[in-house]
């Protein structure tokens, strides 16, 4: 299949800006810790993290956090801890493996960043349920432990058309996190500063949907693999200048000189191939470099997508809010995910799809109810299915999955 070769994963250089730009999220939150100021909000991923910017607050996002423990495989040894403390095998990976780490002392930060020695204390925990229940059991969790108000939005699930009914029920919680959060920061909302916050990471969206949509173009410059790595502006700053300068300015322009330049993320590109579902963060290098030695590209996903907000609205940013983490695709029926899939297939002109189904994520695991087998029928499109997990490596086999990649490959290069 492959040759002899030896392969090596291109790097971007604007990781070396992001680098910096994390480290600095970081320090200022630990800062702040230290420092008696500003206060910070701990916020779920797709939650109101533009309202919480507009009130002064310092956001830190758990799943983050989450998503570097499974990165750095500490997860491995912190999620029994979570286990024994009452915390199912089955329930997200993300909150046990974090959960764990707190109970045992642990966290990659202090690997990464000289000085950082915990997580930042919250003053409040915000919530949206939109990604899945799991969330607020895991702000809870934290809740009770530093006696810290937790509130949120109890989103919609399986929504085929986002009605103005939908837009209504979700702008209303929104709004009615307003006077404890007022309460909390000491200081009255100013409406002006929440517009600009929404217009910023609306800008962010947007360049982050660009930045993505460069793998249309064959070869592709970027992988899903660098995508999860160069999402963390949109996820972490997304409502701040600086998310915007980095897409901007660094990573945009160097993509596009790749494209003009003729430079493939994955020499020989042979097959394109969507991800569907959450990464495998301990496995994230192992599974490039199987791809890339396949001459197989994996180039787009939904993961990535999933901070792509195309209806923020800075003239009216509590229904735009609303509106915009209604249709965050986890969220959505099956018909309309079909739909988008089909849409996705066309537009970076995909020769396959791996399905990840995620133990501990059944909510971002779409291959269980036969979709897979509907979108064959519907597109001719083929796939398979990797068993796996976010976080928890025992749900995951090495060899397992790499004979499915590899004979998959095989079946897709006989097809063509």
């Amino acid at each position: 299949m492959a040759d002899a070769k030896k392969t090596e994963i291109k790097k971007i250089a604007a990781a070396r800006t992001l680098r910096k730009l994390m480290a600095d999220h970081f320090y200022e939150l630990d800062r702040a810790v230290k420092e008696g100021g500003p206060k910070i909000a701990w916020c779920t991923s797709v939650g109101p993290a533009e309202l919480l910017r507009a009130m002064g607050f310092l956001v830190y996002f758990p799943e983050n956090h989450g998503a570097m423990l499974g990165a750095t495989r500490m997860a491995t040894e912190t999620i029994p801890t979570a286990n024994a403390a009452g915390y199912s095998p089955e329930v997200c990976s993300y909150m046990t493996s974090d959960i764990g780490a707190f109970l045992r002392g642990r966290t990659p930060l202090s690997d990464a960043y000289e000085g950082i020695t915990s997580i930042p204390k919250p003053d409040v925990l915000v919530y949206n349920t939109n990604q899945c229940r799991d969330v607020q059991d895991w702000l809870a969790w934290y809740g009770r432990h530093w006696n810290r108000p937790v509130i949120g939005i109890e989103c919609y699930c399986g929504v085929a058309d986002v009605t103005d009914v939908h837009v209504s029920g979700i702008a209303g919680q929104i709004e009615a996190l307003v006077p404890t959060l007022e309460g909390i920061a000491g200081e009255k909302l100013d409406i002006d500063r929440l517009r600009e916050t929404v217009r910023l990471s609306r800008q962010c969206s947007d360049l982050w949907k660009e930045v993505l949509e460069t793998a249309t173009a064959r070869p592709s410059p970027l992988t899903f693999f660098d995508g999860t790595i160069h999402m963390a502006p949109a996820v972490v700053m997304r409502g701040t200048q600086t998310a915007i300068d980095y897409y901007r300015d660094e990573l945009l322009p160097e993509l596009k000189a790749r494209i003009a330049d003729g430079v493939s993320a994955v020499e020989g590109e042979q097959h394109r191939l969507y991800w569907e579902g959450m990464p495998i963060w301990g496995r994230l290098r192992d599974l490039a470099m199987q791809f890339l030695e396949l001459r197989a590209c994996v180039v787009a996903s939904t993961y990535a997508n999933s901070w792509i907000f195309t209806s923020l609205d800075d003239s009216d940013p509590f229904n735009s809010m609303a509106r915009a983490y209604t249709e965050l695709f986890i969220v959505r029926s099956d018909e309309y995910k079909e739909k988008y899939l089909r849409e996705m297939i066309d537009t970076f002109a995909v020769d396959g799809i791996i399905f990840h189904d995620c133990k501990t994520c059944p909510n971002n695991t779409n291959s269980r109810h036969g979709m897979a087998q509907r979108l064959g029928e519907q597109s001719g499109i083929p796939s398979i299915t990797i068993a796996g997990d976010l976080n928890d490596l025992r749900c995951y086999s090495d060899e397992q999955a790499k004979t499915q990649i590899e004979a998959f490959l095989e079946q897709l290069g006989e097809c063509n």
